[in-house]
């Protein structure tokens, strides 16, 4: 039967394709990259055996040519349609029709494709001689096959002579493009005076449903006329240069017309100047026209989703003209033939691709109201129309009676889950009883209807046939190009999210028969694609921050002074010289505007960022190939890791100099960043907060996630190994009454001020920078250092231990213990100083963080709050474990404490009431007595109070003593260092006043105030 013909064209068409895609991968195999060609081709030892089979190609006993190839299977069926004279018009038979034309496109196709294999004959021959080894017989297929090879040499040639008798089928089907195929080749301009594609030209029609006669001409690929309507020539080399034979390979229409057409040459070449000169122009203007068009489109459906049922065909009509647009100026770019490249580069191609995707979406979500719609219509309209057209025939025989009547009454009673393809392909033939040619209306109906059933049951096979872009896949050069030229504009970045969108389409590019591994390009160019917009959205916002970071730096109160002395200079009417600095602007002056139209660079960025976001929020995830990925992920990302390395590059720490940012500068900083950062919620529907949490966290550790350094090792760094190590030079001092480290007058200024990087204000910025995790490994690092001081006191103790022992026992007897303290070792308080400076500092850090952090033993102390006995200094020091430890502890106490009067004679020791300190630091003893004692005594389980009144009572004896000296240079600070009692007394929990009292006279601190102060006041006169 003729229904037959139709199965056995799209049977054969398949075949074919798969033979194409065959030939493809061959030729791209044999005739690519020398280095992917076939070892067999490029072995030397094979080389004069290769140019010999093909020297005698296809040389070979022909003993059985009865073999049937591929192409025999098309012969068979053009002659069987040339016999049957099937009637073919794309306006009437329409299915049958371009099956046909199909079928003749993908034959040439094949034979085109073929004869691009420039190693066929050897690859073939080589097979056979294989075979021949291998079976004793050559392959009964290699004949014929050979002399096909042979044959089609030429193959437009060839087959110009085999369609000789094909010629008029051929021709009828070709000539019925002359009512459809100009129609498709308009200009924009007469596009754009028909109002092609728009709802809203006429408001009163909206709702009426889109027709026409040749409704599913509307839709066929721009390729499937280019290559199939030869006979209008001059119109089809008028407006292209190349066609597609298959994915990238091309062929040049005018330079195969200028060899066959040997009458027409002139012709041709005024053609091929017009294509040249003006195909360009005009298909850009067509894009132009079509990106105004698809935009309307999807805003009104966006907006009427109702409209998808009536105005269908609009949609499948854009997306086939825009889809046409795109591949043939993908095609044509890569293939160009002259100078002039303007037109063949297109940077708002995103948006015409973006506003397809836009429709795409449109049908896929809406797809159940256009299924409803067209089962109403089907059954409402559809069914009528066709019934009146049967019962107004004047013959119609009793099977196509029975056939039509069987269509309406299935049309009549249509649900969304049934679905019904009519096929007019048996009233095609020409012995048919009701002919197709006679009935046209009929025909013209029923394509008509099968678009209507399409509709309801065939919506994504739809899109796929008329917005399909997975030609892409082939075109990566061009693909990466177009997308790098969206991003670097800014009115298209926000179109860019439709290249990853693309790569969905790559899936639809295997062939049923030859499926092909496409995924891992599919997926690398996804990948890529995503990671760029993000890496864009990135560098944005890290501009944006920059801005932003420079105006809160304004703020700081360093640059007030310049403002207030300003401020000072106009109020006391000091005239400035000539020479006089401007007036400096104030923070704010940018956010003046003088007009609409001054636009700042800030303006620019976040403009830029919103668009660049738009795409990126665009789709919340896509899949390919088994693969979600998620465009906001790749945002949250970068911005986890920029915001890291961000961070760490505004403390401006430089090792070789060992500068670095001051706390609340860098708080300040972080605070505008953190600002921008939170503002992209506005944009993009991320969790910020997430990104923060991930980051800042990782800044309280050590090392972060990638083994970098983070602000807390960098912080912990500088002020163990330069702000201490400063103040144990003495060129910083410890200022109790200011609670913070200031810098002493000295030869050697230093380079920071360290008053700017201790005081309270600072003190609490690092704490709320670092937060309870960084400080505990700060001062996990104090106590490290304090360790190793701890350790050398004790080899001290250990090198003294029986001078010790002996005056542990013996502070009643003064002139015994002059002479034993003459034996003693020297530098046991400068290292208990350094531990007092350490704690002092850390107990500046735990007030801070007290302050930042009102949050219970080790945990209490963590979040810093105060303990009597401090625990990370009793873990610090529990480590250390040598024999007679709790001896070695004693001693070391009693150490101290008949040390402590040499500090008299030291010029630096002289206390100052203005710091409540020494200038030497002195004043830590205190704090380093207390808490060493503490540690000690807990980890030996020794009474903390017991040692401790032990040394107050060693301590009081030999201060009293220096009372009695005479010597001026030795008790010269001997007031300043008795008021270093008071001082342990006041910062021990373990000991009272009381306890004091009965050890050293009250009256002698009191006088010791008195002197101290009365010399301060001298000394400032």
């Amino acid at each position: 039967s003729s229904y037959s013909l139709t199965i056995r064209s799209e049977y054969i068409i398949l075949v074919c394709e798969h033979q194409i895609e065959q030939f493809h991968s061959s030729r791209t195999f044999a005739c690519g990259d020398p280095k992917a060609k076939p070892s067999y081709l490029i072995d030397k030892n094979l080389e004069s055996a290769v140019k010999f089979i093909v020297r005698k190609f296809p040389a070979v006993e022909t003993r059985n040519n009865n073999v049937s190839l591929s192409f025999d299977h098309v012969c068979e069926l053009l002659n069987t349609i040339d016999a049957c004279q099937v009637f073919f018009d794309i306006t009437v038979n329409f299915d049958l029709t371009k099956n046909y034309l199909d079928l003749v496109v993908t034959y040439t196709n094949l034979m085109m494709l073929l004869s691009r294999i420039e190693e066929r004959k050897a690859i073939i021959g080589l097979y056979n001689y294989a075979h021949e080894m291998t079976h004793g017989s050559s392959d009964r297929e290699y004949p014929r096959l050979g002399q096909m090879i042979v044959d089609y040499e030429n193959p437009l040639k060839k087959m110009m002579e085999e369609f000789v008798p094909h010629g008029k089928s051929l021709s009828d089907a070709l000539l019925s493009l002359q009512m459809v195929y100009p129609r498709r080749n308009l200009s924009a301009d007469q596009w754009r005076n028909a109002q092609l594609l728009s709802l809203i030209s006429a408001p009163s029609t909206m709702l009426n449903p889109a027709q026409s006669d040749t409704v599913r001409t509307q839709y066929i690929a721009y390729s499937t006329y280019d290559q199939a309507a030869l006979s209008l020539w001059k119109l089809a080399l008028q407006s292209s240069t190349c066609l597609c034979l298959f994915r990238d390979e091309v062929f040049h229409i005018h330079k195969a017309a200028e060899d066959l057409y040997n009458k027409r040459v002139n012709d041709i070449k005024e053609c091929k100047e017009q294509a040249l000169s003006h195909a360009g122009l005009m298909h850009r203007e067509r894009r132009k026209f079509l990106r105004s068009a698809l935009k309307e489109l999807a805003t009104v459906l966006s907006d009427q989703p109702g409209l998808l049922g009536p105005k269908a065909l609009f949609v499948f009509m854009a997306l086939s003209f825009a889809r046409d647009e795109i591949i043939w100026l993908l095609r044509h770019a890569d293939n160009i033939q002259k100078k002039s490249t303007d037109d063949f580069i297109d940077k708002h191609i995103a948006e015409l691709i973006f506003y397809m995707e836009e429709l795409r979406a449109h049908v896929r979500k809406y797809g159940p109201v256009m299924q409803r719609y067209y089962v109403q219509y089907l059954s409402g309209f559809d069914a009528v129309v066709l019934n009146e057209l049967v019962q107004n025939l004047s013959v119609c025989p009793e099977d196509e009676s029975i056939i039509m009547s069987s269509f309406v009454n299935t049309m009549t009673s249509l649900s969304v889950k049934q679905g019904i393809q009519p096929n007019t392909a048996y009233t095609s033939v020409s012995k048919a009883s009701l002919g197709i040619a006679d009935h046209r209306e009929l025909g013209k109906m029923m394509n008509t209807i099968i678009f209507h059933t399409k509709m309801v049951d065939s919506l994504v096979e739809m899109l796929v046939e008329t917005s399909d872009l997975s030609i892409f896949c082939f075109y990566s050069r061009a693909f990466e190009k177009m997308f790098q030229q969206c991003l670097e504009l800014p009115s298209q970045s926000r179109h860019s999210i439709s290249f990853p969108l693309l790569c969905t389409h790559f899936m639809s590019c295997t062939h049923e028969l030859c499926p092909e591994e496409v995924s891992d390009r599919s997926l690398s160019l996804c990948n890529m694609f995503l990671d760029e917009m993000a890496k864009q959205a990135r560098n944005l916002i890290t501009d944006i921050c920059t801005e932003q970071c420079t105006l809160s730096d304004q703020l700081l109160p360093k640059h007030c002074a310049k403002t207030i002395s300003q401020a000072v200079n106009k109020k006391s009417k000091k005239q400035m010289g000539k020479k006089g600095e401007p007036e400096r602007e104030k923070p704010g002056v940018e956010s003046m505007r003088k007009n609409r139209l001054l636009v700042t660079n800030l303006d620019k960025l976040h403009t830029a960022l919103s668009e660049l976001c738009f795409s990126i929020n665009y789709v919340p995830n896509m899949v390919i190939w088994e693969h979600t990925f998620t465009p906001r992920e790749y945002l949250t990302s970068h911005l986890e890791i920029r915001f890291t390395k961000s961070i760490v590059g505004m403390t401006m720490y430089n090792q070789a100099t060992q500068e670095i940012a001051k706390p609340s500068e860098l708080l300040t900083s972080v605070r505008a960043y953190m600002t921008v950062l939170q503002s992209i919620e506005n944009y993009v529907q991320i969790d910020i907060t997430r990104v923060f949490n991930n980051v800042l966290l990782q800044q309280t550790q050590h090392l972060d996630s990638h083994g970098e350094p983070t602000i807390t090792s960098l912080y912990t760094n500088w002020y163990l190994e330069t702000l201490l190590r400063q103040v144990s030079n003495g060129h910083i001092a410890y200022f109790p009454a200011m609670k913070a480290f200031v810098n002493l007058p000295t030869e050697n200024e230093l380079t920071f001020n360290a008053e700017e990087y201790s005081d309270i204000s600072e003190m609490r910025s690092l704490s709320e920078l670092l937060g309870p995790y960084g400080m505990k490994f700060l001062s996990e690092s104090l106590m490290w250092h304090i360790s190793s001081q701890v350790a050398e006191l004790k080899k001290l103790v250990v090198d003294n231990v029986e001078i010790l022992t002996q005056m542990r026992t013996s502070f009643d007897k003064p002139e015994h213990m002059a002479s034993l303290f003459k034996k003693l070792s020297c530098g046991v308080l400068k290292r208990m100083t350094i531990i007092g400076v350490i704690l002092s500092f850390r107990s500046l850090a735990q007030e801070a963080l007290r302050d930042v952090a009102m949050n219970v033993y080790e945990l209490s102390s963590a979040a810093g709050l105060p303990c009597e006995i401090d625990p990370a200094l009793v873990v610090a020091l529990s480590s250390q474990n040598p024999e007679e430890e709790y001896k070695i502890a004693c001693l070391l106490m009693v150490f101290v404490a008949v040390s402590m009067p040499t500090l008299a004679s030291n010029v630096m020791s002289q206390y100052s009431p203005a710091i409540q300190g020494h200038c030497n630091n002195i004043h830590c003893l205190a704090k380093a007595i207390n808490q060493i004692a503490a540690a000690l005594f807990t980890i030996h389980k020794g009474s903390i109070e017991d040692r401790l009144k032990e040394f107050l009572a060693l301590a009081s004896s030999s201060l009293l003593k220096i009372g009695q000296e005479t010597d001026k240079t030795t008790t010269r600070n001997r007031e300043s260092v008795y008021l270093l009692l008071d001082m342990i007394v006041q910062e021990s929990p373990f000991l009272t006043m009381d306890l004091l009292e009965s050890c050293f006279p009250y009256v002698l601190l009191r006088n010791a105030y008195h002197a101290v102060y009365k010399q301060s006041v001298s000394s400032s006169a």
